[in-house]
């Protein structure tokens, strides 16, 4: 079993949080017992060979380096754009994106992503290599970097009320220490590789989880509208968790994550604390305690 551990991308969101995990686990980190990579995020057409070719180069040095079993985080937007899927379908480790549908639609970030995952896995038959790869979807939860990571901005933009009205979208979500531990379980299980792991813990309207985070934090100016007040709400995606779940993950629930977040983003000066509260930081523990026995 490897005891020594790469990790790139180790300063970010998820990184930071694999590299305390495995050090819990009394891995050491930084050299070649596996290579786990996070792909960097990409909006610009321009910079899709780069992401490219640099999750080419990873895959080629982790089998030069002979590594047992390189883990890969890739991304839902690998899974989710193909207009041809049956909406009720979950997606599983069969799932992908449509490259066409992609381009037509000019979303660059998921055309590069599933060329990128996709040859991962073209050079890793190649090489022999045991690959395997967790696809997170929006990541919450405490932030253990310094700087801010797009998933967190995906909620800051509700609390500051930069954003006056939610959009109408759905997307899944996860706590970022179970994404984190989805890797590190992902690369010590036996057999496990050879798949994609879908790591998701629930699908949200933009809605529902502005409600969420108004019940938590009902100080700041979450907004209650939505910008398409024509259309009725998009339906969230299905998914499955289930080999994940078979790995010995359990999930946390959407509040407990939401509440680390925002807490999170307050002690790291992030989001300013509102004085005038309306609900005290003991109020709101008791309330998220309440959330939590409900859903049981």
């Amino acid at each position: 079993m490897a005891k020594v551990v790469c990790v790139t991308g180790a300063g970010g969101f998820i990184g930071s949080w694999i590299v305390k995990l495995l050090l819990a686990h009394g891995r050491k980190s930084n050299a070649d017992g596996l290579l786990t990579h996070s792909l960097v995020s990409a909006w610009q057409e321009e910079i899709i060979e780069p992401i490219i070719d640099g999750t080419q180069n990873v895959v080629e040095a982790a089998a030069d380096a002979g590594v047992r079993r390189l883990v890969l985080s890739s991304t839902i937007g690998t899974m989710y754009m193909n207009p041809h899927r049956d909406p009720d379908a979950p997606l599983d480790d069969s799932s992908w994106s449509d490259l066409d549908y992609c381009k037509r639609t000019k979303n660059w970030y998921c055309y590069a992503k599933t060329i990128a995952e996709r040859s991962a896995w073209a050079a890793a038959r190649a090489r022999g290599l045991d690959l395997a790869v967790v696809i997170p979807v929006v990541t919450l939860g405490e932030l253990l970097q310094s700087a801010m990571n797009t998933s967190t901005l995906h909620i800051l933009k509700y609390l500051t009320g930069e954003a006056k009205a939610y959009v109408n979208e759905s997307h899944a979500y996860v706590h970022v220490k179970d994404a984190a531990e989805a890797h590190v379980r992902v690369l010590l299980a036996p057999g496990a590789g050879g798949r994609r792991y879908v790591c998701a813990e629930r699908t949200l309207h933009r809605g529902e989880l502005c409600r969420i985070l108004a019940q938590l934090f009902p100080e700041y100016p979450i907004p209650t509208r939505c910008k398409d007040e024509v259309n009725p709400p998009k339906k969230v995606y299905k998914f499955t968790n289930q080999p994940l779940k078979d790995l010995g993950i359990k999930f946390t629930p959407v509040h407990e994550y939401l509440y680390e977040a925002v807490k999170s983003l307050q002690d790291k000066g992030f989001l300013k604390k509102v004085s005038d509260t309306k609900v005290s930081e003991r109020q709101s523990s008791s309330l998220l305690s309440h959330m939590l026995i409900s859903k049981l």
